[in-house]
């Protein structure tokens, strides 16, 4: 049986570029009555009532809070439920929270905001705005993860106004049961009270009456100084389930009669099923059947063992179709050929050439990064069971909505027949993104289970190994790029010139913040067959590495303090001087060091949010980076869950450590050299730093907090080396490099 995974469905061509052209906003959630009598049918029982889109009230008073995001251990349940509890004047004990489920209902409008860049609506076009995002989300069946967008977006645009539109909803059905005006009710901890008098109503006692009344899509909001939730430490919803085992991740679905897939597919990328013989190991014990894929085959066993036992022992040949002549080397090969050919124009200010060629000096480099795999701890897995016109899912997905899109494209089954259950997600950073056009560019463990079930009788949950998701993951993109710049008589940047492989989101992430008059920012393309797919901070991870190196450099030839250079630099971004400040501050910048240690510094916005970080690192005996303190100086406009938004800093922060330091996926013969973690490593617990983390309250738009603190550590760390030992890392891994005497092209002495 043939498959056509790589053709596009109309919904899958809309999310890949459809809407590139978007300019409204949704900020509401909540589209008319109808909208909401469907939700309140989904949850109709013990006489619970939707109030809002987002929120229900139980009759003993518990608001549940539903968000239509996935927790990959970034927190945004807990978050989102404090900004809609807090606007409602919840009782936070009374407080819950859950996944919203793969409901059309429950598609996440924030995608307007994701796509317009945060920009809003005024207010008389607030209600017409949020109902067209929400008919395109549920649409395209966009539910997604990722792009630090559920803070942000979702909870500053729609639970903040969900809870308080509830808020004033409940108050409506006060006043119109106790025949008094609004503005004489007052309301904390989850009741209505009538001012001056002896009488209140929880939110339990008055919810079916207030969800008679239409939410506000311009409700009043708290102000900060009367937040009693947002803003402090607050324990997670799902660290419990976490800690105690009860919390249930993909790879824990059990449905009754479950059989299990393994997968042996190309090693090459781009290669296809050429020839199998499966009758050898259909004879083994509780080999159940092969199933034909386009890449390979699916082996079907009563366990996993057994299946990948059996798939391992195939008699298989592929046709590469000539990708086996690829590697690392002939890509960047291809990369530095591109970049002396034709470009286009990223950004173009003033006349960076004209000025480049007047400078008193001109400093050049090229830099490079490699393929990054997402290396999930929990092994990427999908359980699905096709029957009587039926599909259902297990999975930990960062698009549920989309999941259910997926499976329905994938299996032929109605999509009003597919349910999704959405579990928890051992690691996403962007692999759980189900493939859609314009997302990924590779089929997913979504697409093989769904159709591998389609040819068994009973539910099949597909496992990958180690090695499966390491040589056939979706990777970090390889880039490369070459810097120009000039350098007046002072010393002072006059010119910048970036030339770069891959245009890729956010679109900004190539920019600088910095006053330099003239810039000639382009790009070029060079396709190859490797997969490529959305990693943590996506496009920021490369170019700030690009970017704030490069910035280090320039300081060095100007014979500058590199804090120094970019604090003048920074003249017009006031933010950005004081996230670099506090961070040097803290880190006690310019102040004596232990023997042997030196300080790296970098800074970023990705995101909305504004982190810079100083490095602390000296060489080891065997002349390999070691850091003792990672300072982090934040400013994403509020911070929410204190507690958590310092657990995501750290968390980004081990993560970019870890890819500065080990990260390195190798393309020979077409084929991932790294299998598993022994030849991808990561940052151990006694490698790990002292992590200390700043914020600055600024009262600017909501940044987010889950990528944003990875970019600036490769160039700190980076940086940091040269002060030790002379020479510039223009090329990641550190660990590919000697840092004794002897240096290489990526690792140049300095003049």
């Amino acid at each position: 049986m043939a498959f056509d995974l790589k053709k596009p469905t109309r919904r899958q061509m809309l999310v890949g570029g459809g809407l590139a052209g978007g300019a409204l906003l949704v900020g509401v959630s909540m589209s008319g009555p109808s909208r909401r009598e469907r939700e309140n049918a989904i949850a109709a029982e013990g006489g619970e009532k939707f109030v809002t889109t987002w929120l229900k009230i139980s009759p003993d008073n518990v608001t549940t809070v539903y968000v239509p995001h996935s927790d990959m251990g970034q927190g945004p349940i807990t978050a989102l439920a404090m900004m809609a509890a807090d606007e409602m004047d919840a009782d936070w004990n009374l407080v819950r929270a859950e996944q919203a489920p793969a409901e059309p209902e429950f598609a996440n409008e924030s995608l307007g905001l994701f796509i317009t860049k945060g920009q809003t609506a005024p207010d008389m076009l607030a209600g017409a705005a949020e109902t067209l995002w929400y008919n395109v989300a549920k649409f395209m069946s966009m539910q997604i993860t990722g792009g630090s967008m559920a803070v942000r977006y979702t909870g500053q645009h729609g639970m903040r106004i969900a809870g308080a539109a509830a808020k004033e909803m409940l108050v409506k059905a006060a006043a119109a049961r106790w025949n008094c005006a609004a503005s004489d009710c007052e309301v904390r901890d989850s009741v209505v009270y009538l001012k001056g008098k002896n009488r209140s109503a929880t939110f339990g006692e008055l919810a079916v009456e207030a969800a008679e009344y239409s939410p506000s899509a311009t409700p009043t909001f708290k102000t900060p100084d009367q937040y009693r939730i947002v803003g402090r430490p607050t324990k997670r919803f799902d660290v419990p389930g976490k800690v105690d085992g009860s919390g249930t991740y993909g790879i824990d679905a059990r449905p009754e009669g479950m059989l299990y897939a393994a997968l042996r597919q190309s090693p090459v990328f781009g290669g296809k099923l050429k020839r199998y013989d499966a009758s050898e190991i259909l004879k083994r014990r509780g080999v159940k059947k092969v199933v034909e894929l386009p890449v390979g085959v699916a082996v079907i066993a009563d366990n996993f063992w057994r299946a990948k036992q059996a798939a391992a022992a195939l008699d298989i040949e592929f046709d590469t179709g000539g990708n086996d002549a690829i590697s690392s080397a002939s890509i960047f090969e291809g990369h530095e050929k591109a970049l002396q050919g034709d470009s286009t124009e990223d950004v173009e200010k003033g006349d960076a050439e004209g000025a480049l060629k007047n400078a008193a000096k001109v400093v050049e480099a090229a830099y490079r990064v490699p393929y990054l795999a997402h290396a999930t701890m929990e092994p990427m897995n999908c359980t699905v069971w096709v029957h009587d016109g039926k599909a259902e899912v297990w999975v930990g997905t960062q698009d549920p909505l989309g999941t259910r899109a997926r499976v329905a494209d994938m299996t032929g089954v109605d999509y009003d027949n597919v349910k999704v259950h959405p579990l928890l997600l051992g690691g996403g950073f962007g692999r759980r993104i189900p493939y859609r056009s314009g997302f990924s560019e590779f089929p997913s463990e979504i697409d093989y289970a769904s159709l591998i079930a389609k040819e068994v009788d009973a539910p099949v949950k597909l496992v990958y190994t180690r090695e499966d998701d390491m040589q056939h993951d979706a990777y970090r993109i390889a880039v490369a790029n070459t810097m120009k710049a000039g350098l007046d008589e002072d010393g002072n940047p006059v010119a910048w010139l970036n030339r770069y492989v891959y245009k890729d989101e956010p679109a900004e992430a190539p920019h600088i913040p910095y006053a330099v008059e003239n810039q000639s920012i382009r790009y070029v393309d060079n396709p190859t067959p490797v997969p490529r797919g959305p990693w943590r901070s996506v496009a920021h991870t490369q170019h700030t590495f690009f970017n704030e190196s490069f910035m280090d450099e320039l300081a060095h030839e100007a014979g500058k303090d590199p804090y120094e250079f970019r604090m003048a630099l920074l003249k017009d971004k006031p933010r950005h001087r004081a996230v670099l400040q506090l961070a040097a501050e803290k880190a006690g910048l310019g102040k004596p060091l232990p023997e042997g240690r030196v300080h790296g510094i970098a800074v970023q916005q990705s995101f909305s949010t504004i982190v810079a970080e100083v490095l602390e690192v000296s060489l080891d005996e065997d002349n390999r980076p070691r850091v003792h303190k990672v300072t982090c100086a934040v400013d994403c406009g509020r911070v929410i869950n204190p507690d958590t938004a310092e657990a995501q800093v750290q968390s980004a922060v081990i993560y970019g450590l870890t890819a500065a330091l080990y990260g390195q996926i190798t393309i020979e013969g077409g084929a991932v050299t790294q299998g598993n973690f022994p030849d991808y490593r990561m940052v151990t617990l006694a490698e790990t730093p002292v992590i200390e983390t700043h914020f600055i309250d600024s009262g600017e738009a909501l940044g987010g907090l889950g990528e944003p603190g990875t970019p600036p550590v490769a160039p700190a760390l980076a940086n940091a080396v040269f002060k030790l030992t002379g020479k510039r890392i223009r090329e990641l891994p550190m660990s590919i490099h000697d840092l004794s005497p002897a240096s290489g092209k990526f690792a140049q002495a300095a003049d």
